[in-house]
């Protein structure tokens, strides 16, 4: 299954982890808080994506799968 959207609900640490983890689709902004690229290619980064959200502490990485 391919992953058709990917956000970041309320409640990120800004610990970064997502960004290691997957930079083709996460970034900070200046205070540290976790968003989603713009225009990023979410089925070439389809692994990365899973591992940043089961790695994620507070469990705000959230996709959905067509």
């Amino acid at each position: 299954m391919a992953i058709k959207k990917v956000w970041i609900e309320e409640g990120c640490i800004a610990d970064g982890i997502c960004e290691d983890i997957c930079p083709k689709v996460f970034a900070t902004d200046d205070d540290g808080e976790a968003y989603v690229i713009e225009g990023a290619d979410l089925n070439a980064n389809e692994e990365c994506i899973k591992e940043a959200a089961d790695e994620c502490p507070a469990e705000v990485i959230k996709y959905e799968e067509e």
